[in-house]
């Protein structure tokens, strides 16, 4: 067992529902444990700064239903470098900090292991909307991302309905379609276009004209926000106009953005934050590093950060050479495998979208 009388815990990169949970779920666990915890505020850059803040019981005791983080988050240019490392590493050592819980995405991650390799032992928790860590089924966030969206189109519905309208409707997710699609499939909407998948634009008009003709008064097409025109310019919207042009339709464009990030997080999130959150103390303890929390096949396991990062990088053709020289084959094929998961988990999502786009 490892003695740790202090951790610090941090929220990095883009913010998402249940992180605040999470950082209760660490601050509970370590407390329970007599350990000391600290939050550093804002991210990697707050703990570049030394901003720090004490933690317990009575501070953690109402935001598990926050949004965003209390922690608050920042993008952190300067920890890439050598100083801005050094800074960190200094900030540790003058506070006394141990060992490091950093909730975000692949960058957190990044910043966890080098944080790590500088002697203070990291694990890393996924907290983003977009689900696009490729070595966890489940990222904290995505959830009450879903149902926010699925709200807003649901209201947009009422008002299309009203007017005999169509909404094209742009949700965040960045190069990963996984909340376009649910959101698409429990909206039921006519179309949905996603950055993993072939979009056959004339084939989703022509559904359209089908629809229309058959008298259906309101119409949701639902794009990612990681579908770009060939000169780099969003999709979503030249869809929309195509569509305007193609059927007479009267049809308006939204465009959800950041409120997706926000409001209360839903309980799986919660759920699945507080199991991450603890479970990651526990791993501190007793002596082990270097991981990312990961949700496999419904279980909470621990993975190696680098393979997460690789295996990242792997799915979304981003390996740079000499990646996957540190790893056996047995690891090669793994990380094959999690990608086909991933493949194999989008093309089921959007075929069901396709059945029940009517």
């Amino acid at each position: 067992m490892q003695k740790f009388r202090k951790i610090g815990v941090l929220t990095s990169g883009g913010d998402a529902p249940g992180m605040s949970t999470c950082v209760k779920a660490v601050v509970n666990r370590a407390v329970e444990m007599g350990i000391e915890v600290v939050g550093v505020v804002g991210g990697y850059a707050g703990l570049i700064k030394g901003e720090l803040i004490p933690l317990d019981h009575q501070w953690a005791s109402n935001v598990v239903s926050h949004g965003g983080t209390v922690l608050y988050s920042s993008r952190c240019p300067e920890f890439k470098t050598e100083e801005g490392m050094q800074a960190a590493v200094d900030t540790c050592r003058k506070n006394g900090i141990d060992a490091l819980v950093c909730i975000g995405g692949d960058g957190t991650f990044r910043g966890a292991t080098d944080m790590t390799r500088r002697g203070f032992p990291s694990i890393g928790l996924p907290g983003t909307i977009d689900n696009d860590i490729t070595a966890t089924d489940y990222t904290i966030g995505l959830d009450t991302a879903i149902n926010t969206t699925v709200e807003m189109i649901d209201k947009l519905r009422d008002t299309c309905e009203s007017h005999e309208r169509l909404n094209v409707v742009e949700v965040m997710g960045r190069d990963c379609g996984q909340i376009a699609l649910y959101a698409a499939i429990a909206s039921g909407a006519v179309a949905v276009a996603v950055p993993e998948v072939q979009f056959d634009e004339a084939a989703a008009i022509e559904k359209i004209k089908t629809l229309r003709a058959a008298g259906k008064r309101s119409m949701i097409v639902v794009v990612s926000e990681g579908m770009f025109n060939s000169d780099g310019s969003p999709y979503a919207e030249t869809l929309a106009k195509r569509i305007a042009e193609q059927t007479g339709i009267d049809t308006k464009f939204a465009r959800f953005a950041h409120i997706v990030r926000g409001g209360s997080p839903m309980a799986r999130d919660r759920a699945t934050a507080c199991e991450m959150g603890v479970k990651a103390v526990e791993l501190l303890v007793e002596g082990k590093s270097d991981l990312v929390m990961c949700e496999i096949d419904g279980k909470i396991t621990p993975v190696d950060i680098n393979f997460a990062l690789i295996a990242d990088r792997m799915y979304k053709n981003k390996l740079k050479p000499g990646d996957l020289d540190a790893f056996t084959p047995e690891q090669l094929e793994d990380m094959k495998a999690l990608c086909q998961k991933r493949v194999d988990e989008i093309r089921n999502l959007y075929k069901v979208a396709q059945n029940v786009a009517f």
